[in-house]
């Protein structure tokens, strides 16, 4: 019966092992698979909120300081609104001189009888000059008139009539051939008179042996005064009050000599230098008109 002991010994579950290193095996595989620290992505998540909300913590002291200060820095702009409104307050004082200019397009002179018709005619003072020529030679009357606070004007036959007061300062071109060159001009005839002598005049002889005889001082008229409509190639403008208008009426008078009345240009000059020294010293807008 002893051999029979031996073949039951063979029987041991040997293979039952490897089983075991399997599931070892298994367990090894699995170990890896299952990472909790993968689970710690929250808390990096939860750390990134933190800063971020520290941030923001941070941040809003930031801002709560200028915005304390935004309404001080507020009471110094109410002071400067208060300031320019103290400033300009004067300004609608000041006379409504220059609001004739800006109609007037800022021209330096217009024909007398158009700026009528326009509405473009200064109130507030003003030059007007008219030329008397003669259709046969050079013999020229000019009258240049000053005046300041019209009341009213109106056209008056073939006449624009002024309700103020004015001065007149003549000037007169007399050509070398004049036939009465020896007579006092407020002698003469009709369209060649001037109400002035010879010594109440600048004399200014040219080169060409004509003459311009200036007013040594304007006449004055009261009430009103009338400027008739001029005919042919006469011509009667107003001056606007402006920056440079006495360079314009020195401009004006020395085209006018030279050109129209043939004068030498420089002797025209002379004429237009004295022409407007004398406006200017008589006929100014102060004193008398201020």
């Amino acid at each position: 019966m002893a051999p029979t002991k031996k073949t039951a010994a063979p029987k041991k579950p040997a293979v039952k092992k490897p089983a075991a290193k399997a599931a070892t095996t298994k367990a090894a595989v699995k170990k890896p698979a299952v990472k909790k620290p993968a689970a710690k992505a929250p808390a990096a998540k939860k750390t990134a909120a933190k800063a971020a909300a520290t941030k923001a913590a941070v941040k809003k002291p930031a801002v709560k300081k200028p915005a304390a200060k935004a309404p001080a820095a507020k009471k110094p702009a109410a002071k400067a609104a208060a300031t320019k409104a103290a400033v300009k307050k004067p300004v609608p004082a000041k006379p409504a001189v220059k609001k004739p200019a800006a109609k007037i397009d800022d021209a330096k002179f217009r024909n007398l009888f158009d700026a009528y018709a326009q509405d473009k005619l200064p109130l507030a003072q003003g030059y007007i000059v008219s030329s008397f020529f003669d259709e046969k030679s050079a013999y020229s009357i000019y009258e240049i008139v000053s005046y300041a606070g019209v009341k009213e004007i109106y056209l008056a036959g073939s006449g624009l009539t002024f309700v103020t007061g004015g001065k007149k300062l003549y000037v007169l071109v007399e050509p070398d051939t004049y036939r009465l060159k020896h007579q006092d001009p407020v002698h003469r005839a009709d369209g060649e008179r001037i109400p002035k002598r010879f010594n109440e005049l600048e004399i200014i002889t040219a080169k060409n042996q004509s003459k311009v005889m200036i007013a040594k001082e304007p006449d004055e008229s009261y009430g009103s005064f009338t400027i008739m409509k001029p005919m042919g190639l006469n011509f009667s403008v107003v001056f606007y009050e402006l920056p440079d208008m006495y360079k314009t009426v020195y401009d004006f008078f020395l085209n006018t000599l030279n050109r129209q009345r043939k004068v030498p240009e420089a002797d025209a000059k002379k004429a237009a230098q004295q022409i407007v020294k004398t406006v200017e010293k008589y006929m100014g807008f102060k004193g008398d008109f201020e």
